[in-house]
């Protein structure tokens, strides 16, 4: 995959904070309402995601099998993320070329409400080794590991991230 698509999530210290360097080599697109595609760095308002995205997995084939983990790791702010990170969403069992919808939901999905400065919302697809390999799932949401899941879990580094960031939205913001 080209650098280019990369860098923004080392610049962004996804790669660092969340997740070691690796080398993305499945794409992945999600999309909010059917129009909004998340772009790595680009802003979203929390009302423009309240609904969970369509995610599409472009790579493998009907017998590989992929884990998507959303999450914040800026909670509760920041600049002091000591809550880090915070798990918004975990799909298993997704057959590769399809989407989402195909696999199984494990964490429903949380509307993502940041309250203090600029969070940046990680998806993460992990390739599994076989069908429902994933089975130490998170205890709770909050001081979630992604690291600590995908070893627990023998996924390995991720196969694809995207992120983007969002804030509290103002009175005015809404508008």
């Amino acid at each position: 995959m080209e650098a280019k698509l990369f860098e923004p999530l080392v610049v962004g210290k996804v790669v660092g904070d969340v997740v070691d360097y690796f080398n993305p080599s499945v794409k992945m697109t999600i999309t909010y309402n059917s129009m909004k595609q998340v772009y790595n760095g680009h802003e979203l308002f929390p009302s423009a995601v309240t609904q969970k995205p369509k995610v599409e997995v472009h790579g493998g084939d009907l017998r590989s099998f992929f884990t998507l983990v959303m999450t914040d790791p800026d909670v509760p702010g920041p600049s002091d993320p000591y809550l880090r990170e915070h798990l918004h969403w975990m799909v298993t069992d997704i057959p590769g070329t399809t989407d989402v919808t195909f696999g199984k939901e494990v964490v429903s999905y949380e509307i993502p409400r940041p309250n203090i400065g600029i969070h940046r919302f990680v998806f993460l697809l992990f390739k599994q080794k076989r069908r429902q390999t994933v089975t130490s799932l998170p205890a709770s949401r909050d001081c979630f590991n992604t690291r600590n899941f995908a070893e627990e879990n023998e996924l390995g580094l991720p196969v694809a991230a995207v992120f983007f960031n969002a804030q509290r939205e103002t009175a005015a913001r809404r508008r």
